[in-house]
């Protein structure tokens, strides 16, 4: 929401403020579509060729987070805290044999079942479930810093995939700029073309190429950067709940008091997104 707000208000300060200052917007409007074209085009014709189709279609999926914002809200947070203590006491309490069923079908499981918004993020409950299988089939001899070691090399690969569609826009805005300046340049040898004619239309001709300047610095730094911006924020927001997942299995793992545990995954979220010692604790004996 706040993105369309924040391009809203800039094309409207722009070319209000360009209006209001005396400039005449029906030259700018009109040389606009045609700068646009070669702008655009060019932009979406490099974009197809740097990138695949999976590629192309995480760059329409990284839009739709950017106005979305972040995909896991507290109560995600909090659940997956909850979700992986359960599964934690079971395997400290009852051995990995108890827990077996539970992380080779998750789907099945009544622990799982408990929490249907998590149980639909695969990548998120792969990771829970591939670790803890990994304990289960050792017999919970792996080492600690083993465990620790994988998990940090799956999510590693999934923040990869999840950045390249940030990757994608930041790298087409700093080509924007570049770009305007091809529209621009074509300009001025449409310009050079038809230097016999009078001084009024080739001042016409010539604002309509600096058009083509203007608009790939305004795409450039006044949108698609911003955007590039607000999808990495969007993206670090949503692995925090990856990162609170692995702080539980790893510290109980080494053995600390469930307290400690709870503490140390919910002091590593965000604010926007981290509960009360008290209030994650209630949930905790409320399940």
């Amino acid at each position: 929401m706040y993105a369309g707000i924040g391009i809203i208000i800039l094309l409207v300060m722009v070319f209000g403020g360009f209006a209001i200052t005396g400039g005449a917007l029906g030259p700018v409007m009109e040389a606009i579509p045609h700068e646009m074209l070669i702008i655009g085009g060019a932009a979406v014709g490099a974009l197809v060729t740097g990138n695949s189709m999976h590629e192309l279609k995480a760059i329409g999926g990284g839009f739709a987070k950017v106005f979305k914002g972040p995909k896991h809200t507290k109560q995600d947070h909090i659940d997956a805290i909850i979700l992986c203590t359960k599964l934690m006491k079971i395997l400290r309490s009852d051995g990995p044999v108890a827990l077996e069923s539970h992380v080779t079908d998750p789907a099945s499981s009544p622990i799982f079942a408990e929490f249907p918004r998590l149980l639909a993020n695969k990548p998120l409950i792969s990771l829970i479930c591939d670790t803890l299988t990994l304990i289960v089939v050792s017999s919970g001899t792996l080492e600690v810093h083993a465990v620790e070691d994988v998990m940090d090399h799956a999510m590693k690969t999934h923040f990869h995939e999840e950045a390249e569609p940030q990757h994608a826009l930041q790298g087409l805005a700093d080509a924007l700029p570049a770009l305007g300046i091809v529209a621009a340049v074509l300009g001025v040898v449409k310009t050079m073309g038809s230097i016999d004619k009078p001084p009024a239309i080739l001042g016409g001709m010539i604002g309509s190429a600096l058009v083509g300047t203007f608009m790939g610095v305004l795409l450039a730094y006044g949108i698609v950067a911003p955007l590039a911006s607000r999808l990495k924020q969007v993206l670090d927001q949503d692995e925090m709940i990856f990162q609170a997942v692995k702080q539980v299995i790893i510290a109980s793992l080494h053995g600390w008091p469930q307290p400690l545990v709870v503490e140390s995954a919910r002091s590593g979220l965000g604010h926007a997104f981290r509960p009360g010692l008290s209030e994650l604790l209630d949930a905790l004996r409320g399940r």
